[in-house]
């Protein structure tokens, strides 16, 4: 087993509300083409190297000020990335980096991408009770509305942590404003996960809202991790390449892509006091991260999240 994807797979039971969720799958319209080929949705996290899960037990949230912030500079490599292949996506941003790097935000919305929320501070979901979610999500829309000049429409809860346990997320999603929502990875996972959730796009309540899981692929009565992150650098480029398109083709569904400014940025601060396994985990790879999403960009079709699942084409 991979050290990506760890040894536990403690997952709770499927309560009975997201069990009833699998009979209501998403209704869409014949999903975009773009030269005969699916078009999928470029995401990306906008957090710094030191918000992530992996090295939340050794660096303090209060020490995150004292440390030099790298996320506009590797984020506007991404957004000089994207401008040079012409493709748009949709960026999940942290409350804390919207507040610290207003133009940064301005310029996402101004290049054409959708501004979406991914929490305040990287606060896990599963983490927090009701009217603490609640809070976060309300004043993260407010703050990037506020910043944008435009409608936040997308969710993405900080390390997929809404599953069984925290399944009233939806709710307090849909009644704050949100769309959709893109945090479940139908995988199991020591840190993240919910391999008994559906696939594709679904409705996870009796409200509109969508949920849009992240993509894997179905082999041998398993779930394999399709979407990006850790498992891009991980796996072999040819063999990320094959995944995607057998989703695309076989599956007849696009694919959510997504990866971390941090992520093309070799030179950043070590952790060095982190675990072994925290350590290869984020920094595997990172070297070749920018190299292979360039090939990326220029093998598949890509647009925003909204555009591709809502058929938002004239957002």
């Amino acid at each position: 087993m991979s050290f990506l994807t760890g040894t536990k797979e403690v997952e709770a039971d499927v309560s009975a509300e997201a069990a009833e969720a699998r009979a209501k799958p998403l209704n869409a319209a014949p999903y975009a083409r773009r030269d005969g080929r699916l078009v999928n949705a470029l995401t990306i996290d906008v957090e710094d190297y030191f918000q992530v899960e992996a090295f939340a037990g050794v660096i303090p949230r209060e020490t995150w000020d004292s440390l030099p912030r790298r996320v506009e500079r590797n984020t506007e490599r991404l957004l000089d990335l994207f401008a040079r292949h012409k493709v748009q996506g949709t960026f999940f941003t942290l409350g804390w980096v919207a507040r610290r790097h207003p133009s940064l935000v301005r310029r996402i919305v101004a290049e054409g991408h959708e501004l979406a929320s991914h929490g305040d501070e990287h606060m896990r979901a599963d983490r927090q009770d009701p009217d603490a979610f609640r809070s976060d999500v309300r004043k993260t829309k407010a703050l990037l509305e506020d910043l944008g000049g435009e409608g936040v429409r997308g969710y993405r809860a900080a390390t997929f942590s809404i599953g069984a346990a925290n399944w009233w997320a939806f709710d307090v999603l849909a009644e704050e404003g949100y769309a959709y929502s893109s945090s479940i990875y139908p995988i199991a996972h020591d840190l993240y996960g919910m391999r008994t959730a559906p696939r594709a796009p679904f409705l996870p309540s009796r409200t509109s809202l969508v949920e849009i899981p992240m993509t894997t692929v179905r082999f041998f009565g398993r779930n394999l991790p399709c979407a990006g992150g850790g498992y891009f650098r991980l796996l072999p480029y040819p063999a990320f390449r094959w995944l995607m398109r057998r989703v695309n083709q076989q599956d007849k569904l696009p694919c959510v892509f997504y990866c971390h400014p941090w992520e093309i940025d070799p030179a950043q601060p070590r952790q060095r006091q982190a675990p072994i396994k925290s350590r290869l985990r984020h920094y595997l790879n990172l070297a070749r991260t920018e190299g292979r999403l360039e090939r990326l960009l220029r093998e598949f079709a890509w647009d925003r999240l909204d555009r591709v699942f809502l058929g938002d084409h004239g957002a």
